[in-house]
């Protein structure tokens, strides 16, 4: 089983919490079941979220999901920092950067940008 690296992003359409906890629901099911992954096989998700988003920290989002392939992230570390408040960046963005246990090569590993976000990565967003 290798160690490896799932990055993702998803863009919300306003700042508040409840929006919050339902996009970032969306982003980690759609990592988990594109990698054939379950809560079991994260090691630790690193979360950035751009400077205008105020009303939650995406950890404390991921946190709270109940059913799914998502749900049981009591045990992994989960982290939160800010993104570079950089001039023309896409708004209201959250990305994450999983480490997960796979037996997938890194040529197979889906990184996954949901709706406007796909645009940060063509290279890789599938």
């Amino acid at each position: 089983m290798a160690v490896r690296a799932v990055r993702g992003a998803v863009q919300l359409d306003r700042d508040e919490a409840g929006h919050m906890a339902e996009r970032v629901g969306e982003l980690l099911t759609a990592v988990l079941e594109r990698n054939g992954l379950t809560a079991d096989d994260l090691i630790s998700i690193w979360f950035t979220a751009t400077p205008d988003l105020h009303s939650d920290f995406p950890a404390a989002a991921a946190r709270k999901l109940g059913d799914g392939p998502a749900a049981g992230l009591a045990d992994v570390p989960l982290l939160c920092a800010q993104e570079l408040d950089i001039d023309g960046a896409m708004p209201r963005v959250v990305r994450l950067l999983a480490h997960v246990e796979t037996p997938l090569p890194r040529s197979e590993v889906a990184h996954v940008y949901l709706g406007a976000a796909a645009t940060l990565r063509k290279d890789i967003a599938q």
